[in-house]
């Protein structure tokens, strides 16, 4: 008897051929980027290092384009804002020793985040594997153990053979809901040592849709549609998985008021009748989501910012969607569904009653009206202007990526992103020097379109370095650095809390001359130009950056 599978294994002539008679002086590295490119990889970023000089070798190679930054962290960074644009995994090549562990912070970032980067790294000889003392430069204990905490698996190949197994098996896992990082070590000798395996050819490393149980949808359609009061929160995992379309169907449908989390932004229209927007730091929104008698959830574990700091507390029945099972309930229990959001949305789509509820677009603006009146006897007017004029320039459809400075903070909760996957900041592990690195993986993604990155002048010491990375691939990233000479939202921490604050003031260079300095224009801007200057120079092509000295405060908090 003979099965399809029997016939689909069978190699043909040609792949026999291929195999028996595969290309001399191939090595290990090849086996790395001919299983990157078989898994459908077009772009990889990293920096060399001695122990992985195997990989990038065999980059001269292959078909892959490499985009090398100047500093691990920056390279993580980059590979993050690609995976989020693309929805693709990015590869990201990393040395052994420090070269690894400079991308630790970006890979935290791109864990909060679901962010699908796949770093591929070197390791000391094999025989120095095992956590003996043999002083091999770069040498570690245990490598993996450095990465085992922040990245969803690790994978560690001891020989050639082990390699195209290793990285499609991280492939999957990065891509498998929640998206996530993963981390895959070779020894140098194994990427040095010539191979006589075969070419690896096309690979399949396609994850399993998450689906949800079909008696928790349908218990959640029935409470969404015999609620008095239902409301929506919207996370990062909507935006993710390409399902503001279903949202926008399933507000309208059961008339819920829908708020869109920091890492959701844009997930649901801004200027929508049931859109509360973003402003979850403000206990006006806080009280509505607690009043709801029916709450859904979705894409979002409701964490520390989500959450106005862990001061909401709902009173009605909260309904849950994550993909992601070790948030599901982890903060307030409910009804936990763990599936993709799309597939999630999908369902309740084609179970839930239609509850048509006109007061609701008017319980949203009483809403909005008393967050627009809280934060108008503050005083801020010079911020929303500033923000408002970044808004003006930008064009719709190019995203943005924002730095922790406080103008970020105020973006977060009044920056209507327009379009889903457009705002994206480093709101999820919270590290500074995000903004510009990201936003050149970005254009990196799609060339085609203008990128913004917002830092201040503390948040962009930390990623100078990329100017010339900028300039030497010629990417259209327009970097706004605020310049208010210091870290300002601790500024404002330690202000409030102590009454001074302490190693918050910085000497900075002069950024435009800096700039200059790596042939990257720029331009000192005002309050009154900032428009019109960041216009320019999103128009123009190739890098820019311009810098704004502001001192700019953040609104006053409610969860205090």
């Amino acid at each position: 008897m003979t099965h399809d599978h029997d016939v689909e294994l069978r190699p043909t002539a040609r792949q026999t051929e291929a195999a028996l008679n595969p290309p001399p002086g191939r090595t290990g590295g090849d086996l790395v980027i001919e299983t990157l490119q078989g898994l459908g990889a077009t772009t990889v970023f990293g920096l060399p290092g001695q122990h992985a000089l195997g990989m990038f070798d065999a980059l001269r190679r292959s078909s892959l384009t490499y985009v090398g930054l100047r500093v691990e962290n920056n390279a993580g960074f980059a590979a993050d804002a690609y995976g989020r644009i693309t929805g693709e995994v990015a590869p990201l090549l990393l040395s052994t020793g420090p070269g690894a562990l400079m991308s630790l912070a970006a890979l935290q970032e791109a864990a909060s985040a679901s962010a699908p980067v796949l770093a591929i790294g070197s390791q000391i000889p094999t025989a120095g594997l095992g956590g003996g003392r043999h002083g091999y430069l770069h040498e570690l204990r245990d490598q993996s153990a450095s990465f085992r905490d922040i990245v969803k698996s690790t994978h560690t190949a001891r020989t050639a053979s082990q390699i195209p197994s290793a990285v499609a098996a991280a492939w999957q896992s990065a891509l498998t809901a929640p998206h996530g990082p993963v981390w895959v070590e070779i020894p140098q000798d194994v990427l040095l040592a010539e191979t006589l395996l075969p070419v690896v050819t096309a690979m399949d490393a396609t994850p399993d849709d998450i689906v949800p149980r079909p008696e928790l949808t349908a218990l959640a359609a029935h409470l969404l549609a015999t609620a008095e009061r239902p409301a929506i929160i919207a996370g990062g995992g909507v935006v993710r998985s390409d399902a503001s379309g279903k949202l926008r169907a399933l507000a309208e449908r059961i008339g819920a008021p829908v708020v869109t989390t920091f890492g959701g932004k844009g997930a649901f229209p801004w200027e929508h009748p049931l859109s509360l927007q973003s402003w979850l730091e403000d206990r006006h929104t806080t009280d509505f989501l607690e009043d709801a008698d029916v709450l859904l959830v979705v894409g979002s574990g409701l964490g520390e910012l989500s959450s106005n700091y862990h001061t909401f507390a709902p009173r009605g029945r909260v309904i849950q969607i994550e993909a992601d099972a070790g948030k599901l309930e982890s903060n307030h229990p409910g009804v936990g569904i763990h599936a993709d959001a799309r597939i999630a949305l999908s369902a309740l789509l084609e179970t839930v009653a239609e509850r048509p509820d006109p007061e609701a677009p008017e319980r949203v603006r009483a809403v909005l009206a008393r967050v627009r009146d809280r934060i108008d006897a503050q005083d801020r007017t010079l911020e929303q202007r500033v923000l408002a004029a970044v808004r003006e320039a930008l064009p719709d459809t190019s995203p943005s990526f924002w730095d922790m400075t406080i103008l970020a903070y105020w973006a977060w909760s009044a920056f209507d992103a327009r379009r889903p996957n457009t705002m994206h900041s480093a709101q999820g592990a919270g590290g500074l020097g995000y903004g510009f690195p990201a936003a050149l993986g970005a254009a990196v993604a799609d060339p085609g379109r203008p990128v913004l990155a917002v830092s201040g002048d503390g948040g962009a010491m930390y990623s100078i370095a990329e100017l010339a990375m900028a300039k030497q691939y010629g990417l259209p990233v327009t970097w706004l650095i605020v310049d208010d000479g210091g870290y300002g939202i601790l500024r404002e921490y330690m202000t409030d809390t102590f009454g001074e604050a302490t190693a918050t003031e910085l000497a900075r260079p002069d950024f435009v001359a800096l700039a200059e300095s790596f042939g990257v224009p720029a331009v000192r801007s005002s309050t009154e130009t900032l428009a019109e200057d960041l216009t320019k120079a999103l128009a123009a092509p190739g890098p820019s950056v311009v810098v704004l000295p502001a001192l700019l405060r953040m609104f006053a908090p409610t969860h205090v």
